[in-house]
């Protein structure tokens, strides 16, 4: 009888590893090395409050190994050759986790799975980028990878702590930061778009639980906790493949929100989820006859005033494998908002 239930549970775990079937790329779902936008902002005025943008982000940003249930990213290469592309795709707010590890250094994880890649790399890559857009502006989160609990990784102990850390490499990168967003212990009003080209801004520094650590990063983000606060949409748990449809739901209700509020105010709204029943790739591309939330997305943001009152900024939109439709359609958005409030000629 032993044999049978071993069998099993390896077809099993096979079944949880191994991609799973999903919708083939197209304009919503993994074709993001056709999108060409490495200036989209630069023809924004200066006096544009970067609350008011319409921003495509990823979600994981550096997570493209381990496996299908954590690669979160089409893998353009190791030691931020990922990250490298996205931003010339046009991608403007990235999700970066990192572990703590020997030497007083951050290395990059999506869980226990290293993704080939330290911080100076991606410090590195960003600053190549804006040097050579510095119309251009990127906002990060960076969280605190490491629970030490199963199927998370374990920091390096000895080292100083994760705060302490952080300043270091903002002192070696001092031309690099928006360095209101950056000095602890004092949260930084969200700034207009010309204060901040060349630029990357820290949204929020969160501990391995999801809590803000200090006070890195923009005021509005102070309650910015594990999963959804009031700015951010993060239901991050799709039990199964199922559940998508709840997950669309909450995107769309969330962005239905961030269109008709207050342009002054920032929102945060994952299009990503999983679980060990739905994968990443399944959440956004789809599977089983199940629409992905990409492809909803671009629906979604295409349809006119007769289908339902048409969304006019997303806010920050984090993605996992976005295709350049969507990244396209997103960055549109900012050229179609009416900016009746900036002075002529701005």
């Amino acid at each position: 009888m032993k044999r049978p239930f071993t069998v099993a549970l390896c077809v099993l775990a096979a079944l949880l590893v191994a991609p799973q079937p999903v919708l083939a790329a197209d304009a919503s779902y993994r074709t993001l090395g056709a999108a060409d936008n490495p200036d989209w902002m630069a023809p924004l005025a200066g006096s544009t409050s970067l609350a008011a943008l319409s921003i495509p982000g990823t979600h994981e940003t550096m997570s493209t190994h381990g496996g299908a249930l954590t690669q979160t990213q089409e893998n353009f290469g190791d030691s931020g050759g990922t990250l490298a592309r996205q931003l010339t795709a046009g991608i403007r707010m990235i999700d970066i986790r990192a572990r703590v590890n020997t030497g007083n250094t951050f290395t990059i994880h999506h869980g226990a799975a290293y993704q080939n890649a330290n911080f100076d790399d991606v410090l590195s890559r960003l600053g190549t980028f804006l040097a050579q857009h510095p119309g251009e502006t990127v906002v990060m989160r960076l969280k605190q990878e490491c629970t030490g609990q199963f199927g998370s990784c374990t920091d390096v102990p000895g080292q100083k702590s994760f705060a302490d850390i952080f300043d270091t490499y903002t002192a070696r990168y001092p031309a690099l930061f928006w360095q209101p967003s950056v000095t602890r212990g004092a949260g930084a009003p969200t700034p207009s778009l010309g204060t901040i080209r060349g630029r990357v801004v820290l949204a929020v520094l969160h501990g391995p639980q999801g809590g803000p650590i200090g006070h890195y990063g923009l005021t509005q983000f102070a309650g910015w906790d594990d999963a959804s606060s009031t700015y951010v949409q993060d239901e991050y748990t799709v039990p199964n493949v199922g559940a998508i449809a709840t997950k669309r739901d909450q995107v769309r209700r969330f962005l239905d929100i961030t269109s008709a509020g207050d342009p002054g105010t920032m929102y945060v709204n994952f299009a990503s989820g999983s679980s060990v029943f739905a994968q990443p790739q399944q959440v956004a591309g789809g599977a089983f006859g199940v629409q992905g939330v990409n492809p909803f997305l671009l629906t979604y943001l295409n349809e006119g005033p007769e289908v339902h009152t048409p969304i006019v900024r997303t806010g920050m939109l984090m993605l996992d494998f976005p295709g350049s439709g969507l990244i396209s359609k997103i960055i549109s958005l900012n050229t179609v908002r009416p900016r009746k409030h900036l002075p002529s000629g701005v």
